[in-house]
């Protein structure tokens, strides 16, 4: 196993999170609208799944919003997943909102 950890990205320009490894690409998008972040996506390359990088991706977007001051909108159901295992992230969180 490799001793170094893969590190996210925030590709603001393209409006996702990255997490790269072995020349492939897990990816969260997101899109900010005032003081909102709507989790959008997340998507992890098959043999790539299994080692905890749709978490990394999820964590890094949700401490982006607690610096930043953001309210998020889980719109992804891996991130609505993750929310429920990680109540500690609740006081960030929305409720769904149209648009």
């Amino acid at each position: 196993m490799d001793a170094t950890q893969p590190t996210v990205v925030d590709n603001q320009a393209q409006r996702r999170f990255e997490l790269h490894v072995d020349g492939e690409m897990s990816v969260l998008t997101y899109r900010i609208a005032g003081d909102r972040i709507r989790l959008l996506h997340t998507e992890v390359p098959g043999d790539q799944r299994g080692h905890g990088y749709a978490d990394m991706l999820a964590r890094a977007a949700l401490e982006r919003a607690q610096r930043d001051h953001l309210r998020v909108v889980a719109l992804c159901p891996f991130v609505r997943a993750f929310l429920a295992r990680h109540p500690e992230y609740n006081t960030l969180t929305l409720p769904d909102a149209p648009g």
